[in-house]
């Protein structure tokens, strides 16, 4: 069995299982990934929505590649335009959810994206789930969005930054302490899923099939976002003061940010 599919097999096995677990209107997932105090919930709202800036407003099929079950309600906004929104994930407990909030407006596929057929779509949407792919399989997943898309469509994807500046900072601490305290534990976990950033120059070699645009999407990942912003209202006002930071300067805050968010246009047809 090569690499790629047994990091398929493990999200699979763990997204069947603790992952998509809901209790108190949560998700195990968002609970793990998601800064959920209320501080900043206008934050991370507008920086989902970011998405909205490089999608067309309108279409046939939008594409979700890992859509999960949908489980923010700003996500739900990405396909309001489209007649149809195609969901691919590798669990049929994500698709059972995202249909219970979509329902005839989905279309699902349950698999590894990279062996479904897909008809063509006018965009596709990826959002944290490259870097969750093999390293050597990533490109080939990234072909294959631009693949099903239609001519003059576009892909936004959100990745991971290898130049993020706080683990650039700390990195070495990181390496002692992974050093002295191993994980430990048989079974898969939500914190133990296959992780892999190519640093943001890897994404240009994609420009033989259209632009491709890096903007930011979110600076602190969400454990280092709960350390820096309180939870009060100067903590609410700092995020506040970072998204409009984040908008007046993108490309200092796609250099040094977590999260950046690569827009490929593919070229029209000849």
């Amino acid at each position: 069995m090569n690499d790629g599919k047994k990091v398929s097999e493990q999200v699979a096995k763990i997204y069947e299982g603790e992952g998509w677990v809901t209790e108190g209107g949560s998700t195990s997932d968002a609970k793990l990934s998601e800064d959920l105090r209320e501080i900043a919930a206008d934050y991370v709202s507008a920086c989902r929505l970011r998405v909205l800036k490089h999608l067309p407003k309108t279409g046939h099929r939008l594409l979700d590649m890992a859509s999960g079950p949908i489980q923010y309600p700003e996500y739900l906004k990405y396909s309001e335009g489209y007649d149809t929104r195609v969901c691919v994930d590798l669990s049929q407990r994500a698709l059972d959810a995202a249909k219970s909030k979509i329902g005839a407006h989905g279309e699902y596929h349950v698999g590894d994206f990279f062996e479904l057929a897909i008809e063509p779509v006018d965009a596709a949407v990826s959002l944290h789930t490259i870097y969750h792919i093999e390293k050597d399989r990533q490109e080939a997943i990234v072909r294959k969005l631009i693949a099903v898309t239609k001519p003059g469509g576009t892909i936004v994807i959100v990745y991971s930054n290898q130049a993020y500046f706080v683990s650039a900072i700390f990195s070495w601490l990181k390496v002692v302490a992974r050093a002295l305290i191993p994980r430990s534990g048989k079974n898969p976990t939500l914190a133990t899923i296959y992780f892999h950033r190519h640093p943001l120059a890897w994404w240009q070699r994609f420009k033989d099939a259209g632009s491709v645009q890096i903007y930011p999407w979110r600076t602190f990942p969400t454990r280092d976002q709960r350390a820096f912003f309180p939870n009060n209202g100067l903590g609410k006002a700092m995020l506040s003061a970072l998204l409009r930071l984040e908008d007046r300067f993108p490309r200092f805050f796609t250099a040094i940010g977590c999260y950046p968010m690569i827009v490929i246009r593919k070229n029209p047809s000849p």
